[in-house]
């Protein structure tokens, strides 16, 4: 066994509880796997750096280590070895996906993550010449996807040059597809110059702009302070002027958060640009982070579940295999039980309704326009209202969903009838909303909280607009069975306004006569299982739930 869940801590109990676990490997697996083979046949472990075992007298042993391997041209590459071959060549009708590393380790030591942990901060880089013989063997076996396993892509000053060399390739080749980094959290300019290749390229399937939390107190208990948001910013600003996609991660129950903060830090997240996705994910303690110390764990009040490891949309085919398990963290001193439940519901309501674009355009013109926080939007919903049937129904499928999150229960949900996968919650209520022909009702229902707000905030003005945005927003989420182009004749330019709202474009709200075009026709879905695969699935990142709309008239009368 090997990976970052062989604890380094507390090996000897490991291996004692596990006794099907002959060796666990430490550290780097090159030498480890070489050395194992050559020992294979003696079952000599003496010889064997790097590995822990329980020998014949039960007794745990642990063997010296190897130094990390600082010269990675050493390590033979699979794919110009030939290895891959004979598979590839044998199974002609399958798409593939491949890894592409060009340099190993991480400087920085987020408590979260056992990478610069594992690493000692120092990173090795592979040649660079290896490195473009490996992409030319991705174009010439056509693979579809490239998936880049550094930590910090973009750290270095030739990154910008391999990830050119790729987009060169794509233009003569066809291949790749698809290119995915992590990219490194500070370097503003070079992160932006290997997106725009990336994008110009048809390479991108939207950019990581992590931020994990804006909380000032937990980005220090979980050393990320040295990372900075300003170039979150400056970064996503640029990207929203180039129409490139992005989507931010956010991480629920860390050390030092609340709901409160959780809350204000998604409401940031979405003022200071990001209207295309935030990933909310659930806090998983992996044994060698620093999170992995119980004296850490302790420290922070983490309380914390056992569930098994489920993929999003994941086939359900797969349910009965053996499943790796993780750690979740389902409470902290900071977040008590029933918050984080509040804050996993306000997480869902947030991509359902804003980065699904289900209400989007609406509270965009809203928080644009009248100094309403998108938290307060949001919040709107996150409530059980028996008066507004629709929504309580939702608000209680998330709740009941977190709390068996909480009792070890899967982080999706399982849906036979579509596609026979796993789904985020958000998804799967978008999916029963649409094909249970609920969403007239929704949109009545959305429409009566919005004006009950803007009532208190005496904002009746803005009803009409508010009824409008509804309305536009209704007839653009993306559906199955549409033959025709859509006309939409409004009187605010409701959609104009949206567009500037999320491009971080100052806008009025105008009274006239504005005509749209809703373009329903260039994509188009002939089932339910069709749609579900390629516009809620495969839109994930992207969050491209709604059609292109197009000005085809307009007469302003007054603001």
């Amino acid at each position: 066994f090997g990976g970052p869940n062989v604890p380094d801590r507390k090996a000897s109990e490991f291996l004692h509880q596990n006794r099907f676990i002959d060796i666990a490997c430490h550290g780097e697996g090159e030498r480890t796997f070489a050395s194992v083979l050559e020992n294979y046949h003696a079952r000599d472990w003496e010889k064997v750096p790097s590995i822990s075992y329980i020998n014949s007298e039960n007794d745990f042993i642990r063997n010296p280590a190897y130094e990390r391997i600082s010269n990675l041209n050493e390590i033979p590459s699979p794919y110009l070895e030939g290895i891959f071959d004979p598979l590839m060549r044998t199974n002609t009708q399958e798409e593939w996906i491949t890894l592409l590393e060009t340099n190993r380790g991480c400087p920085f030591s987020c408590t979260y993550c056992d990478w610069g942990s594992a690493t000692k901060n120092k990173v090795y880089s592979y040649d660079v010449d290896k490195i473009f013989e490996e992409i030319e063997w991705f174009s010439r076996h056509k693979i579809e996807f490239l998936f880049c396993c550094d930590a910090n892509f973009g750290m270095l000053v030739r990154d910008v040059e391999i990830v050119r060399y790729i987009a060169e390739n794509k233009k003569k080749h066809g291949y790749p597809k698809a290119f995915s980094v992590q990219n490194t959290k500070n370097s503003t300019k070079r992160i932006y110059d290997i997106y725009k290749i990336m994008a110009d390229a048809g390479l991108n399937k939207g950019v990581s702009l992590s931020l994990q939390s804006l909380n000032t107190s937990t980005l220090k208990d979980i050393k990320r302070e040295n990372i900075s948001i300003n170039a979150f910013e400056e970064l996503q600003s640029k990207f929203t002027n180039d129409n490139i996609e992005t989507f931010t991660d956010l991480i629920l129950g860390l050390p030092g958060e609340t709901y409160n903060s959780f809350a204000d830090g998604t409401s940031s997240a979405i003022e200071k640009g990001q209207h295309n996705r935030i990933q909310f994910n659930n806090l998983s303690i992996l044994p060698n982070a620093e999170m992995g110390n119980e004296e850490y764990q302790e420290k922070y009040g983490f309380n914390i579940v056992e569930t098994k490891i489920i993929n999003i949309h994941g086939s359900l085919s797969n349910s009965n295999e053996i499943h790796e398990k993780q750690r979740l963290v389902v409470e902290t001193s900071t977040m008590p039980k029933a918050d984080w439940v509040r804050v996993r519901v306000f997480a869902w309501m947030a991509s359902l309704l804003y980065f699904n674009k289900l209400l989007q355009i609406p509270l965009a013109v809203l928080f644009g326009t009248c100094s309403v926080r998108p938290r307060e939007l949001i919040e709107l919903f996150v409530t059980s209202d028996h008066t507004s049937p629709i929504l309580s129904e939702i608000h209680s499928f998330f709740v009941d969903k977190a709390v068996d999150i909480q009792s070890g229960g899967a982080e999706y949900c399982e849906s036979k009838k579509w596609l026979n996968i796993w789904w985020p919650a958000d998804e799967l209520i978008l999916i029963k909303l649409c094909t249970e022909n609920k969403l007239s009702s929704f949109y009545v229902e959305t429409e009566q909280a919005i004006n009950r707000l803007m009532r208190q905030k005496e904002l009746l003005e803005y009803f009409p607009v508010i009824h409008e945005s509804i309305y536009l927003n209704h007839n653009i989420i993306k559906l199955p069975f549409q033959d025709k182009d859509l006309d939409v004749h409004l009187s605010y330019n409701v959609w104009d306004a949206y567009q500037a709202a999320i491009r971080g474009k100052d806008f009025l709200v105008e009274k006239g006569r504005f005509d749209y075009q809703i373009d329903r026709t260039s994509d188009k879905w002939v089932s339910w299982e069709d749609w579900c695969k390629r516009v809620i699935w495969y839109g994930n990142k992207k969050g491209a739930y709604i059609y292109n709309c197009r000005t085809s008239g307009s007469k302003v009368c007054s603001s």
